[in-house]
């Protein structure tokens, strides 16, 4: 029993429902609740900058060979570019078959809410070439400040260059740095010992904050969304899994820390760095981890496609707009391009939305308004299908490279039975 006490993962259940508890009877606390989940997430971010650095130097720095670290992330983006397009297309499949909008009452999009108006704003703003143009820093102290995860990814990829070049002069480099990276993998370890904390504070302000109750207007494309994505992890990934001969079943126990944690907090950033450990121990070379993990939280977003994907659809049978199978294509090939523009950013799914809307001018864009009440829902489950679709990238990845250690794998899923 004491084991039990004091094992992580029972940790984190147990404030889950606690969260749950105090967010129904005690909505009150939701402010406090969401103190304690930011201060939590805030304990994690300012790690990941750092830790990522880290682990991209020393992975480029021990390849000795760039044209290895360009065929890394070529095939790293080739792989997310196909798996988000089969999550889009999969999010339109499940919109049109189960029509989650018909019969949907829209006055609700006539009310004026302060944070739309914010959203339509930066909705505006986006540009598909700036979002490139914004991966290289302008000022590299900015991007860790920041902590802008493909800026830091960037200039990583160059420092680490860099220092393959020196040679046997920039060994004591490498070994500085390889034991900053263990300090802070150090203190990411005490972090985690307040993720039950978190995943309370987290749970607890969101159904304190937008209560059961609200649900239960949205609930038919709450539960299409949520079809929709484990259809995606338990048929598309698990083929993937299939193919790659490893066990989706075995890789989710392994990572299952990190699935509560995003399920209490409701944001995938918290597990970032834990993921490049776990995916490491998982067999997967800390080279092959460091590039793809942390591209993938950009341009692998397969939960936010298929919810961006769906909700498109949705408001546009809940105004019963009929959209052509040519107007759904022109949908998919926008939004190929438009959710990756808002990675990481809060309220990103609104603005990608936003931005969409915008861009096909055939659905009203103040229509999001609808799903402002849901969002905290619809992101769980976002961030939960993004960061197990990650995990998998790394796997297909490093099995390409051979660079996947078997035996590692094999300690891996007997240490999660």
């Amino acid at each position: 029993m004491k084991r039990l006490f004091s094992n992580l993962t029972f940790q984190v259940i147990i404030a889950i429902v606690l969260g749950v508890v105090v967010g129904i009877y005690f909505k009150g606390f939701a402010p406090t609740a969401q103190t304690i989940s930011k201060v939590f997430i805030s304990m994690i971010t300012m790690l990941i900058a750092p830790i990522i650095f880290f682990v991209i130097v020393l992975g480029i720095a021990g390849m000795n060979d760039m044209k290895k670290v360009g065929r890394v992330g070529g095939k790293a983006i080739l792989y997310f570019e196909v798996v988000t397009t089969f999550a889009l297309v999969l999010g339109v499949v499940f919109a049109n078959v189960l029509r989650p909008g018909d019969g949907m009452v829209v006055n609700a999009a006539h009310k004026v809410d302060p944070k739309l108006a914010g959203y339509e704003a930066q909705a505006a703003q986006m540009h598909w070439g700036d979002f490139f143009a914004h991966i290289v820093p302008g000022n590299v102290i900015e991007a860790f400040a920041k902590g802008d995860i493909l800026q830091i990814l960037f200039f990583a990829i160059l420092f680490g260059y860099g220092l393959s070049k020196m040679g046997d002069s920039g060994k004591s480099v490498i070994e500085g740095i390889d034991k900053l990276s263990k300090v802070f993998f150090n203190i990411m370890g005490v972090v985690m010992k307040f993720a039950p904390i978190g995943a309370f504070g987290g749970m607890a302000f969101t159904v304190g904050t937008y209560g059961i109750s609200t649900l239960l207007p949205m609930l038919k494309l709450l539960g299409a969304v949520y079809l929709a994505m484990l259809v995606f992890i338990f048929v598309v990934l698990n083929v993937i899994c299939f193919i790659n001969k490893i066990s989706l079943w075995q890789y989710l126990k392994f990572i299952r820390q990190e699935i509560l944690i995003v399920f209490g907090t409701s944001s995938s950033e918290p597990v970032l760095p834990s993921m490049m450990i776990k995916m490491e121990q998982f067999g997967c070379a800390k080279s092959v981890v460091g590039l793809v993990i942390p591209t993938g939280y950009s341009f692998n977003l397969d939960g936010t496609t298929i919810y961006l994907s769906m909700s498109v659809i949705f408001l546009a049978q809940a105004f019963h707009i009929p959209l052509s199978l040519g107007q759904q294509l022109t949908i998919i090939g926008i939004l190929m391009v438009t959710s990756k523009g808002a990675a990481g950013v809060t309220g990103s799914g609104f603005i990608v939305l936003a931005s969409t809307l915008t861009a096909i001018k055939v659905i009203p864009v103040e229509s999001v308004a609808i799903l402002l009440g849901v969002d905290r829902f619809m992101s769980l489950a976002r961030a939960l299908t993004n960061v197990i679709g990650n995990g998998i990238a790394s796997v297909v990845i490093a099995k390409s490279e051979k660079a996947f250690d078997e035996e590692k794998y094999r300690l891996a899923i007997s240490a999660g039975e």
